[in-house]
């Protein structure tokens, strides 16, 4: 055989698989994305996971249909042991944990099948400013009139693990807060009914839910915002003091620095499970940050009155695992809180 003939059968065998391979589909063309919401539908996570489905998946090569499914219990707790446990490692189920579960996972809560340190991380859309609010029926309209009341607040929460039950069991221990814990309810849109129908008086919840999603009960004055559990204020409620602000003592700061103001840095992320191949994480990654900066996006965020703060994958990843960094004296006082 000539070498000129060797040379023309390894330029056709080149060509044929450069062909192949650029011809070759995209992994997503065809395929359906899975978003896994661990609440039920009209709360603020739901809402934000659905917005982010009709806009992401133009940023995704293959244009991939996405769809939510909302997978309901245990404060969050069931959808997300479900993303790292049994959802495949394909980049095909993303999910959207509550950041208060991975405190409770440093604690030791029962039932916790992740961890957090091992999740992929695509992105978050905003970072919380968690609020402490009663109903007007109650007549608290400060701090000072909450701590002196004679009955406690019925505080209506989804489980432990979740930021509407662990936020106000730390601001109850640091401050004196009296409340009671309500435990149970499927999402924030049943504790909206349970809370409008008088059967619970207060609850915590994001700034940017009670905006999106407690619009008529927001423009009545039924909610009556006592307290910002945030780092750091929100720039419209510079009038609403911190919880930090009343902490009683020094552990008590620690605790609310632990336990309240790291959660807004891990509010609300976007996860796949681990082992889902690199190229995928950065596929998905990058589609998140592009649709973040889509003004469609950004506009029908806004007319849901939802807030637009985003972090990106590698970020949110690095404030995951600072969580894990706490003084681990710290651990035990606050695991007896969360219990």
């Amino acid at each position: 055989m000539t070498s000129v003939r060797l040379w023309w059968i390894a330029l056709t065998i080149g060509l044929t698989f450069g062909n192949l391979a650029y011809g070759q589909e995209p992994f997503y063309k065809g395929k359906t994305i899975r978003i896994i919401v661990p609440f039920s539908a009209g709360g603020g996570y739901d809402i934000y996971s659905r917005i982010i489905a009709r806009h992401i998946r133009k940023y995704i090569p293959g244009n991939p249909a996405v769809i939510v499914d909302n997978m309901t219990g245990a404060g969050g707790l069931i959808g997300t042991n479900h993303v790292y446990k049994v959802a495949k490692p394909d980049g095909l189920t993303i999910g959207t944990p509550i950041g208060t579960i991975f405190v409770q996972q440093l604690v030791g809560k029962p039932g916790i099948e992740f961890d957090a340190r091992k999740f992929e991380y695509i992105g978050a859309p905003a970072q919380d400013t968690q609020l402490l609010a009663v109903h007007r029926r109650t007549g608290i309209r400060t701090v000072e009139q909450w701590l002196a009341a004679k009955t406690p607040v019925k505080y209506g929460t989804t489980g432990p693990g979740a930021a509407n039950e662990d936020i106000p069991k730390i601001a109850r221990a640091a401050v004196g807060l009296p409340i009671q814990i309500v435990s149970g309810y499927k999402g924030s849109a049943d504790i909206r009914l349970a809370f409008n129908s008088g059967e619970i008086d207060g609850l915590a919840n994001a700034w940017e839910s009670f905006k999106g999603t407690w619009p008529q009960e927001m423009a009545a004055g039924d909610v009556v915002i006592i307290l910002q559990a945030a780092g750091r204020g929100h720039p419209e409620l510079a009038t609403v003091p911190l919880v930090i602000d009343y902490a009683k003592t020094e552990v008590a700061r620690k605790l609310v620095q632990a336990g309240i103001n790291n959660y807004g840095a891990t509010a609300r992320p976007y996860v796949l499970p681990p082992g889902t191949p690199k190229e995928r994480v950065e596929i998905l990654r990058n589609a998140f940050m592009e649709t973040t900066r889509d003004p469609e996006f950004a506009a029908e965020l806004k007319k849901a009155k939802l807030d637009l703060n985003p972090l990106d994958g590698a970020t949110l990843e690095r404030n995951v695992k600072e969580i894990f960094s706490l003084d681990p004296a710290l651990v035990p006082k606050l695991a007896e809180i969360l219990k």
